[in-house]
């Protein structure tokens, strides 16, 4: 195996994927080191967590991705949305698998350029995609009578060429020389991206995160407004879809919640480690990260009527191509 590509920890057994690795070992506060010593054990478990969540993450988000694909009543614009994060998500899920297999079988410093580059593109898209959806629900309640135009599909394409572009854009750049594999002074906590890409990243998911939660308190506001008029009225239709806006919400909260508890502890370790810090801060941190994705698609699809009642169709061989379901605003997924 490449030696420049290994970590030993001397705290912990096993080896780290090559693109968390600490250089040096501090005598005192027992860091890392480079080192070729046999290991006590071949495979490390943090690594061995890191494929299992990419597995359990690509089983799910292939089945979200399938049944969007061959179910044409999921056209709406926010199912698009969720097939664009479910194939985010999914392109994670086996980055993680791909990371671990290249690892231990074909170590070298351009595979692992490829695969932090993957990585880096298939979360930073499953992130952009859960920014896009937000911004779908807002203008889905702020706009209610022209949500289902020509228009709202354009915006939709136009996000998607935008969260899809910037997420590629970002993956290359290791690829193309934003690396630290010949300056490993300028390594961060995941080699081998330079410290100054990281900041970048951890910037931009703390962006997107305020933004987030900027329109999530302009959406919670239009609720509220609509609640005191339905008050005034007492229209009994109208409380019925009070009732429907109001789930929604509240599935926005839980997405919120799920999303700052698993990424926020990475990316505010990206912005404080230090690549001379023990590797297990950086498993212990990008591990919950991954959960994100895992947690995904039974928030956004697996709790929706249409695609449970499709999977049942499916999982019965009775699957109808042309079925009719009431197509749902973004509000009642």
């Amino acid at each position: 195996m490449n030696e420049s590509l290994v970590v030993n920890d001397s705290s912990a057994v096993g080896e780290p994927v090559p693109w968390m690795e600490a250089e040096s070992l501090d005598q005192h506060n027992g860091s890392l080191e480079l080192s070729t010593a046999p290991l006590e054990f071949p495979v490390n478990p943090w690594d061995i967590m890191l494929c299992m969540s990419g597995t359990v993450i690509a089983c799910e988000n292939a089945i979200v991705v399938a049944i969007i694909f061959y179910t044409p009543t999921l056209r709406t614009p926010m199912f698009v949305l969720i097939g664009s994060l479910a194939t985010a998500d999914l392109l994670a899920g086996m980055g993680l698998i791909l990371n671990f297999v290249f690892q231990y079988v074909i170590s070298s410093e351009t595979i692992s350029l490829i695969t932090v580059g993957f990585l880096v593109a298939s979360f930073t898209a499953s992130i952009s995609s859960l920014l896009a959806i937000t911004v779908d629900r807002y203008f889905s309640l702020y706009n209610a009578l022209t949500y289902f135009s020509d228009k709202t599909l354009q915006c939709v394409h136009l996000m998607l060429i935008v969260t899809w572009g910037v997420s590629l854009l970002l993956g290359l750049l290791p690829v193309l020389g934003w690396n630290c594999l010949h300056e490993p002074a300028s390594c961060s906590i995941v080699r081998p991206l330079t410290r100054s890409n990281v900041m970048l990243l951890a910037t931009s998911f703390f962006a997107i995160f305020v933004l987030m939660l900027t329109l999530y308190f302009k959406i919670c506001k239009i609720v509220c407004r609509h609640a005191h008029q339905i008050a005034l009225q007492q229209h009994f239709f109208a409380t019925s879809h009070y009732v429907a806006t109001k789930k929604g919400v509240s599935t926005l909260a839980i997405i919120l919640g799920t999303f700052g508890a698993s990424w926020l502890p990475f990316a505010i370790y990206c912005l404080v480690g230090e690549r001379e810090y023990p590797s297990v801060y950086t498993y212990a941190t990008l591990l919950p990260a991954t959960y994100n994705s895992m947690i995904n698609p039974i928030i956004y699809a697996y709790r929706n009527s249409e695609i449970q009642r499709s999977i049942y169709m499916l999982l019965c061989g009775c699957f109808q191509a042309n079925g009719s379901y009431r197509s749902r605003s973004p509000s009642e997924v």
